[in-house]
């Protein structure tokens, strides 16, 4: 049975990680997933978790330990947040390209300048070309079950690839949230030990990652993009197993009052919570709108998309990073290019918000929903609007 913890997300995040019996955990603090990492240090410190903590100098050197420690066959782990997603970014291509299947939790915030904590989507944004899997997350239990997903996701023999669960900081990271926390016998049963295909052995030597001339080099961007898309499929048998053993089930979209919604509201994360409360309200009113949530980032879910607003006349897309000098919002770029082929699509209308922790209320996504509707009606002069500014 599972044991229900009132517990803050970051150390229910450790507590999971142990549950996972990871091997290696490669670390560098940043707010604001440093609890995550601390707990993880205290629980292998005092002897709760048997696995090698490497404490690094920097984000850049975290991803290169796991790197390492993954390619050996080593079930490892980390985490990071904003600016220290970004010293990881070259590493980040490092560790798709070679199949390492290594899990990251990223606290979502934003990026400078000027210095913010705070959370937005500008960060998780700024590595969706990196060829990892990106799965967010609304709420702590979410979060407990997608990292837990995670290994078995990515240690898969048809998938060998890294997976980063989404948070958004502080939102999530610091909340205290009742999450139920499985056995330790339910989680081995539900992941296998890691069976990495292709360890280094000093017994067998092979390179790993070297120099491609052009004459080869196109040929293995193809084969990592095929892979990355056939995961889709084993992504998808992971959460409907997790959901029979643990009756909570995932969606690359998920939809929320949308029987008979004219008019649809996109978002991404913890927000999601917020405007469903907001989506409640408008249908006590009698007013047909209703929330698509999305979780798989990576690999895009194309069919899932159309599917889910196939009906609908407007779809108003919160975006809470911004493409400078493009048309608004990443999410809202992507979505508008999966429908362009549609012969019935809704009309897309581009909200950008949320940035560097700003606040939006249910009265907030009201206003956002009533505003795209007016755009879908008498039409705009900008590509997109952003939320809040003040005057």
């Amino acid at each position: 049975m599972a044991k229900r913890v009132g517990m803050e997300v970051s150390v229910t995040i450790g507590e999971v990680v142990k549950l996972a019996n990871a091997d290696v955990i490669a670390a560098y603090p940043i707010t604001p997933q440093t609890h995550i990492v601390e707990h993880l240090a205290e629980l292998v410190a005092d002897g709760e978790l048997d696995a090698q903590y490497i404490p690094v100098e920097s984000e850049h050197s975290a991803m290169s330990a796991c790197l390492g420690a993954s390619a050996v066959g080593a079930r490892t782990f980390t985490a990071t947040a904003g600016q220290g997603l970004e010293l990881m970014h070259e590493v980040l291509y490092v560790a798709s390209s070679m199949r390492l299947p290594i899990v990251m939790t990223v606290a979502n915030r934003a990026l400078s300048a000027p210095i913010s904590i705070w959370s937005d989507h500008s960060d998780a944004m700024s590595v969706r070309d990196t060829g990892w899997i990106q799965i967010f997350t609304e709420n702590g239990q979410e979060v407990v079950d997608n990292v837990l997903c995670a290994f078995r996701i990515g240690e898969d023999r048809r998938v060998l690839l890294p997976v980063m669960i989404h948070l958004d900081g502080f939102y999530l990271t610091h909340v205290i949230e009742p999450i139920l926390l499985p056995e330790q016998g339910e989680v081995n049963k539900f992941i296998p030990p890691n069976q990495y295909p292709l360890p280094l052995d000093p017994a067998k030597p092979v390179s790993m990652g070297g120099f491609a001339p052009p004459i080869i080099y196109t040929e293995t961007k193809k084969a990592q993009e095929v892979n990355l898309r056939a995961a889709k499929e084993i992504i998808l048998q992971c959460w409907e197993e997790f959901g029979s053993r643990f009756h909570r089930y995932y969606h690359p979209v998920e939809c929320y009052h949308c029987e008979g919604a004219d008019v649809l509201l996109l978002t991404m994360g913890s927000f999601s919570e917020t405007a469903s409360m907001a989506i409640d309200k408008m249908r006590k009113e009698g007013r047909d709108v209703g929330l698509l949530k999305l979780r798989l980032w990576r690999p895009f879910p194309f069919e899932e998309i159309r599917q889910a607003v196939r009906n609908a006349e407007v779809l108003i897309i919160l975006d809470r990073a911004l493409s400078f000098g493009g048309p608004g919002g990443p999410v809202c770029s992507e979505i508008r290019s999966a429908l362009y082929n549609e012969a019935k699509k809704p009309k897309v209308i581009s909200f950008v918000g949320g940035l560097g922790g700003r606040d939006i209320t249910v009265a907030g996504f009201e206003e956002i929903v009533n505003r795209g509707i007016e755009i879908s009606q008498k039409g705009s002069e900008q590509e997109f609007e952003m939320f809040g500014v003040r005057e």
